[in-house]
């Protein structure tokens, strides 16, 4: 973070479009202020292209006005139910996107996130916005231009890396409920702390979430799941009590279970280990993300006590995929292929560790490639990142032989894995070949073509696989 002096903040906004903002609203007569992230991140010395502004009077005015000075290369938005204005355009090689409002004040009924709208002051105006470092504003008018207006002390907190309400956090939280969820997010974002005060309101507020719809919430956990170190998120998600509401599945990880003196690990926090490993790949994606977030969802749900081994979690990663697709649908998550991944991945965790638990065998990796597909490489990603043991040498040769089953699979793909692991007889020929119509028999003799060549045991041409299938089918009685 760096501070500066109001000259310097001039200097930092003597930038063409913010001259050309200047002009419109002191053309028009009214106060004209640069709030929000912008900047913030300005403190921060992040980039940002996206320009929030709040005019003392008409914001939708200063952006006409400014639409018409820039002319044609200029798009305008304007949306008068909300009395905002978007001004879209290129500017030396850059894209700016600029929302005007009006300053205004808010009040909130109980039941809903959509406030009653009045003008208001500046002063109006930051007292609505959700954090203090969220709430600091810069005067574009030419005679002010770059004064920084800090009611609330933001750029202190900014400094000390503190989230902080500029109201009552209870009052903050109660009238927008969506803002808890954007509190932990720049947390998890700037790796800064939640004031005392705050986070106590999240915790007695959490259960006001429930008003918010699931599309919002859907929006600020990938926005968590995508930082840096997503894992502080979800520990102040679980903290706060928000986490039992929105992703109960998941919270309901966080216990530690103990019988006859032996104990199970807590799988939440082994969970956000897989995940903080997975965000090591600098390309994992947001679904191979969630994919880490909910690979053991199956575990609460599975788990049994057995005298002889102790807590066992069998076939969780079964059921876990089955769980899947309820909580895409929740979250107004996409329903398409992405959550079909992310069950995909979910259900075939275990198999790669099972085959690096044994010895690496061909067979295994066959079916592990056909079975995964093209999502082998996130599969064997996610498998990786979870093994989070802390015995070592235990470990070590996990990772040594996932080294062996890629190098395998490697091997496989080389050799165009799609075509060796398909059969070259296919359902159509089998039919025909035995005036059949799709059946149960018909998949019985294709799965049993497809078991052979996946196992190795016949090589994968006509003339073998066909002695394959007139055995099979003689032993089914379909032909003498």
């Amino acid at each position: 973070m760096k501070l500066y002096s109001d000259d310097e903040l001039a200097e930092i906004l003597d930038q063409e479009i913010f001259h050309q903002i200047s002009q419109a609203a002191d053309h028009l007569g009214v106060e004209c202020y640069v709030v929000g992230g912008y900047v913030r991140d300005i403190f921060l010395e992040r980039p940002s292209n996206d320009i929030d502004v709040v005019v003392v009077g008409s914001g939708i005015s200063v952006a006409e006005e400014l639409k018409r000075m820039l002319g044609r290369k200029a798009h305008l938005s304007v949306f008068k139910n909300f009395g905002t204005a978007q001004v879209k355009f290129r500017q030396k090689g850059v894209e700016h996107e600029v929302e005007f409002v009006g300053a205004r004040r808010e009040s909130y009924s109980h039941d809903s996130r959509k406030p009653i709208v009045e003008d208001g002051t500046l002063e109006d105006d930051q007292n609505r916005r959700d954090f203090t470092i969220n709430a600091m504003a810069i005067c574009l008018n030419c005679e002010r231009f770059g004064e920084l207006v800090d009611p609330f002390n933001g750029l202190a907190d900014l400094e000390d890396g503190i989230i902080a309400t500029p109201l009552d956090p209870e009052i903050t939280f109660s009238d927008d409920p969506l803002r808890m969820m954007r509190c932990i997010r720049f947390a998890t974002q700037l790796n800064f702390m939640i004031e005392d005060e705050t986070f106590e309101a999240l915790e007695r507020m959490a259960d006001r979430i429930k008003i918010v719809s699931g599309e919002r919430i859907k929006d600020e956990l990938n926005k968590i799941i995508l930082a840096v170190h997503p894992s502080i998120g979800f520990e102040l998600l679980q903290r706060s009590g928000l986490l039992q509401i929105i992703l109960p599945e998941l919270a309901a990880l966080d216990i530690v279970e103990q019988k006859n003196g032996r104990a199970h690990k807590n799988n939440f926090y082994h969970t956000l280990e897989v995940l903080e490993n997975v965000c090591k790949n600098d390309d994992s994606s947001l679904y191979l993300r969630w994919a880490a977030l909910l690979h053991d969802v199956g575990k609460p749900r599975s788990k049994r006590w057995d005298p002889a081994v102790g807590w066992t979690f069998h076939n969780h990663n079964a059921i876990g995929a089955k769980m899947v697709p309820q909580i895409f649908r929740r979250l107004s998550l996409p329903m398409d292929m992405k959550m079909k991944y992310v069950q995909k991945l979910v259900d075939l965790h275990m198999r790669p560790i099972a085959i690096a638990d044994d010895i690496v065998t061909d067979s295994a990796v066959r079916r592990l490639l056909n079975d995964a597909g093209d999502d082998i490489d996130d599969l064997m990603t996610l498998c990786e990142a979870d093994i989070t043991s802390k015995n070592e040498v235990r470990k070590k040769i996990f990772l040594e032989n996932f080294r062996m089953v890629r190098e395998k699979l490697a091997d496989l793909k080389e050799k165009d894995y799609k075509r060796l692991l398909q059969p070259v007889i296919d359902g159509n020929e089998i039919m025909e070949l035995f005036h059949l119509k799709p059946s149960r028999e018909v998949g019985t003799l294709k799965q049993c073509l497809k078991d052979a060549v996946l196992d190795n045991r016949v090589a994968n041409e006509r003339e073998p696989l066909m002695a394959l299938l007139m055995e099979k089918a003689r032993e089914m009685k379909l032909v003498q």
